[in-house]
């Protein structure tokens, strides 16, 4: 069996700069590499330096899904694991966002936000779940 791992996402959003500069505040990342994309759009690569998002925002703006959940091939969610999930989610507060449906369980505790787009961040850190 050939070892494989996520190298990235491509994530449509309304503006690819502002939210790279976020989630590099957020989770530390930086931006890998940024330029002109298909269709008349820009894209960020921002991650680190093994995997990344790709944020594309399209020459033409085009409207949302009502929800991600009930579209084949929708995004639900991206899952972020950091080391200290207290001082991620302060962060996540401080930035104005929402933490939502916390959740300590095996393998880990974790929480929720959406960001100006909408979209739906899972925050986890593995640690030991209290008993």
């Amino acid at each position: 069996m050939t070892n494989a791992a996520l190298e990235h996402a491509n994530i449509t959003v309304s503006d690819p700069e502002k939210t790279a500069k976020r989630l590099c505040d957020l989770f530390g990342w930086h931006i890998r590499w940024q330029g002109e994309a298909i269709h008349g759009g820009m894209t960020v690569h921002v991650g680190s330096d093994n995997s990344y998002l790709a944020l594309y925002t399209p020459g033409k703006r085009t409207s949302m899904p009502a929800s991600s959940y009930i579209t084949t091939g929708g995004l639900n969610h991206v899952g972020i694991v950091v080391d200290d999930l207290d001082e991620v989610e302060k962060r996540v507060a401080d930035a104005g966002y929402e933490p939502h449906s916390h959740a300590d369980y095996e393998p880990g505790r974790r929480f929720y936000f959406h960001d100006d787009d909408d979209i739906e961040f899972e925050v986890v850190c593995y640690e030991t779940v209290p008993a």
